[in-house]
């Protein structure tokens, strides 16, 4: 589909106290509800006028003339509606906050075009095929778990990039990890494409900025449970980061390596690390500012039943090792 909806031209006065600067950036504060590089877009197809007539984003502005924004909201996503179920965990006209389940991929995509929340979304609220990537803001990989903000609105789209540009969104994961951590700590370590193999992120000193913090959830005989915090929001942060550590994330298809059993692991454990095939990664907790109202959101998505599977078993483990270590003195 490729329909366009127009709406009735918006019009604002440029204050007096704007004279000198730059027009896109004048009317990026006129109207804050769509972000400075759709201004400047619609700018240049002379979609929005001062005074009546078309000007360049870099022109300066006198101060007092009238900003008239003639926007067309075209239809952005071409994908199809599709009932998929989803679990809600907060939304209004703005914004929704959804539990993604591992398996479900956010983005039609090659060998992927239907069946994606993408999907689900539209068939939820059609309006959203209005807004960039139907409102998604950040993304989850296929098999994390977990909980992700999706606007409904241009503005909110907009202000959500904003809170996470600046850093301002909570982002908290629980991670399951190989290896026995004695503490937390923060990776400082730039990310980006693999220098080798294009489907996998990679630490690289030229990289792009990334920071992960983690403290210690639970531990295991040989592995730990840990509550991770993004600080940036790089493809596979987390995974990649664990991996850089060689603590890589349980389950890992891409950064995991081959499947590594402690010594005199019990039968159950073998069998559930043997039958675990995604990254044991949930996204426990978002916590943002609501982009209209500016009040505090905050949910937390149940960890899902695989993941509790798995640290029973390993937690009774660690019990079984604990009791014939006891029983040897």
């Amino acid at each position: 589909m490729s329909e366009n909806t127009s709406s009735s031209p918006r019009q604002a006065q440029v204050p007096d106290s704007a004279a000198g600067r730059r027009f896109d950036a004048v009317l990026a504060e006129l109207f804050p509800e769509f972000s400075r590089s759709r201004l400047t877009e619609w700018i240049k197809s002379g979609a929005v006028l001062l005074d009546g007539e078309p000007v360049r984003p870099r022109d300066p502005v006198r101060g007092g003339e009238i900003a008239t924004l003639n926007a067309v909201l075209e239809v952005e996503v071409h994908a199809q509606p599709e009932d998929i179920p989803l679990s809600i965990l907060y939304e209004d006209e703005h914004v929704f906050v959804i539990d993604k389940p591992a398996g479900l991929v956010v983005h039609p995509g090659a060998g992927n075009p239907s069946g994606t929340l993408l999907n689900a979304l539209l068939f939820r609220d059609p309006a959203i095929a209005k807004v960039p990537r139907a409102g998604v803001v950040h993304r989850l990989d296929k098999d994390t778990s977990g909980v992700m903000v999706v606007a409904r609105t241009v503005q909110a789209q907009t202000a959500l990039v904003e809170q996470l540009s600046a850093r301002e969104v909570h982002r908290q994961y629980l991670a399951v990890v190989v290896g026995a951590l004695v503490s937390g700590g923060t990776v400082d370590a730039a990310i980006d494409r693999h220098a080798r193999d294009r489907l996998k992120m990679g630490v690289r000193e030229d990289g792009k900025e990334a920071v992960t913090h983690y403290r210690l959830r639970e531990r295991f005989r040989a592995h730990t449970a840990l509550e991770c915090r993004l600080e940036t929001g790089r493809t596979h942060q987390i995974r990649v980061h664990m991996a850089h550590l060689k603590h890589a994330i349980v389950g890992d298809p891409l950064y995991g390596g081959s499947l590594k059993l402690p010594k005199g692991a019990t039968d159950e454990l073998v069998a559930a690390l043997r039958s675990f095939k995604r990254q044991a990664l949930h996204a426990e907790t978002l916590e943002f500012q609501h982009p209209i109202t500016g009040e505090t959101i905050s949910n937390t998505a149940p960890v899902p039943a695989d993941l509790v599977a798995l640290m029973k078993v390993l937690r009774e483990d660690s019990k079984a090792f604990a009791e014939r270590e006891r029983g040897r003195w």
